[in-house]
């Protein structure tokens, strides 16, 4: 059974904007904040808020080896997404991020 709070939650995450942008990102490659943040148009500490938002949901995970916080794309919380889109739609067409 699919947990639609999660997945509520993974809704509300990626309503933004710019939490979309970052999870693109990710999509390709894990990066360090910095480096999410350079095409965006937002502080530092903005891009922060974003990212604990998008890790307390589930689709991202940080993790900080010395001064460098590096982002990874979480799975998990897309699946979900997926899952549910599945339900809806069956033959819609399976196009899947690089880690799913």
């Amino acid at each position: 059974m699919l947990n639609y709070r999660a997945l509520n939650n993974v809704l509300r995450a990626l309503a933004d904007p710019t939490r979309r942008a970052i999870v693109e990102q990710l999509c390709d490659r894990d990066a360090s904040v910095s480096e999410l943040a350079e095409p965006l148009a937002i502080s530092l500490p903005g891009v922060m808020q974003h990212l604990r938002v998008l890790e307390k949901f589930g689709l991202i995970r940080m993790e900080k080896t010395g001064r460098v916080r590096t982002c990874h794309l979480e799975p998990h919380g897309l699946r979900l997404l997926e899952q549910w889109i599945a339900r809806r739609y069956p033959g819609a067409p399976q196009r899947r991020p690089r880690r799913l």
